[in-house]
């Protein structure tokens, strides 16, 4: 199962998603602005739509991996391999974390079975489960029940952005909030260890000082890849995909197109305002157009190591055309003509569409009318629940990590 993502549409065949666990029970109100939610999600209903989610693909044909099984798989492989990752995890757990970090790693150590470890991590530990290992009167008097050593990751349901699959390689990112980093720690070991992944190449490290997340990324083609410019990809870090990419002799990718979008919350990622969902048909969400730049990155000089990169005028359909060798493409507007209809399905990820085959995508139902401006267009609409899930702001691309597509024949 080596990686192979040539585009947004190719049958997709092998995904990774995460099923939401505990970690978003440990959601409380004082803390939902640090860990990057707006509310708290039911997570029982949150799992049983997920499950829907995944039964959408399965019925379709797609091969459904879990992040957690494939991370207990890898701990399964070694010991040591095992250790490295726990030593890890703490290490970039925070500094109360670390003050506590050989009690910590012996709480951990315990839990013999090896998915069980996998959904702990993933839930957080709190002070209380160490409370008998602190010799700490003070913190021991102060900390009550309910403060985390090791805080709880309630992203992890957004496979999307800690890596991005392009081509035959990866983006493995380094996260905008210092939240989720802890995040890529799972796709390093499973990219690095897994006997399926392992030999993938890298065209980005978790290591690397800018910030890029997967929901930024969209391969539009073998040779064109889409990246945001936006609240949580730099354009530094485009700049360093970009000519690790074209040093890559084995890469197809040979343009690169930065589309600036506003930094704000609404927009955090490029897939939250525009999504590919057939060969020319694309849903954009129409209050990024007036504002949107777009810049072209080819590789220059003799050993592809300088870039070249130009501000480009003409708009998106016909840039995206150009890129994709046809006459023309057709862009379906979130919401329709409906201004307060586009901004609330906007914002309930109507424009973040995960498609399967072309002209073939899953949805939320809750955005009816943008769903059926996609019937109406001739795109097939699995549509899937999403009253707990959307309150994460993510839709089904979000939940998706697409591992292998079928290559499409343009």
């Amino acid at each position: 199962m080596p990686i192979h993502v040539t585009s947004e549409i190719g049958k997709l065949k092998t995904v990774m998603l995460h099923k939401p666990g505990i970690e978003l029970e440990h959601l409380v109100p004082e803390e939902l602005e640090r860990l990057l939610f707006d509310d708290i999600p039911y997570l029982e209903t949150a799992r049983r739509e997920h499950d829907f989610f995944a039964r959408i693909l399965t019925e379709n044909g797609v091969e459904v991996k879990y992040l957690e099984d494939l991370t207990a798989e890898v701990f399964k492989l070694s010991p040591q391999i095992k250790e490295d990752f726990l030593r890890q995890f703490i290490r970039e757990g925070g500094s109360t974390a670390n003050q506590y970090s050989q009690q910590l790693y012996e709480l951990l150590t315990e839990i013999r079975d090896e998915k069980e470890l996998v959904l702990k991590l993933m839930s957080g530990v709190q002070m209380q489960e160490l409370r008998s290992a602190i010799s700490s009167p003070l913190t021991n008097l102060v900390r009550t029940g309910g403060h985390f050593i090791l805080d709880p990751i309630p992203n992890l349901y957004f496979t999307r952005d800690p890596f991005a699959s392009i081509g035959r390689g990866v983006s493995l990112n380094r996260m905008y909030s210092k939240t989720r980093r802890r995040e890529t720690i799972f796709g390093q070991y499973i990219l690095e260890y897994h006997p399926d992944l392992s030999g993938t190449v890298f065209y980005y490290n978790r290591d690397l000082p800018f910030s890029v997340e997967g929901g930024d990324i969209l391969n539009l083609s073998s040779h064109v890849l889409a990246v945001g410019i936006s609240q949580r990809t730099t354009p530094e870090a485009i700049e360093i995909l970009a000519q690790n990419m074209f040093r890559d002799p084995s890469c197809e990718i040979d343009t690169v197109l930065a589309l600036d979008i506003p930094s704000i919350r609404a927009y955090m990622h490029l897939d939250t305002v525009f999504t590919q969902v057939d060969r020319d048909k694309f849903v954009i969400h129409p209050g990024i157009l007036g504002s949107l730049r777009i810049y072209s990155i080819r590789p220059g000089g003799r050993d592809n190591t300088e870039l070249r990169v130009a501000q480009l005028s003409s708009p998106l359909p016909d840039v995206l055309a150009s890129s994709l060798g046809t006459d023309h493409v057709t862009m379906i507007h979130c919401g329709g003509k409906d201004r307060i209809a586009a901004e609330r399905e906007q914002w309930n990820d109507g424009s973040n569409t995960l498609c399967i085959e072309p002209g073939k995508v899953v949805v939320y139902d809750r955005n009816y009318i943008t769903n059926r401006l996609l019937e109406d267009s001739g795109v097939q609409v699995l549509e899937m629940p999403s009253s707990e899930l959307s309150r994460g702001r993510g839709g089904p691309r979000c939940m998706s990590m697409p591992l292998v597509r079928e290559t499409i024949s343009w």
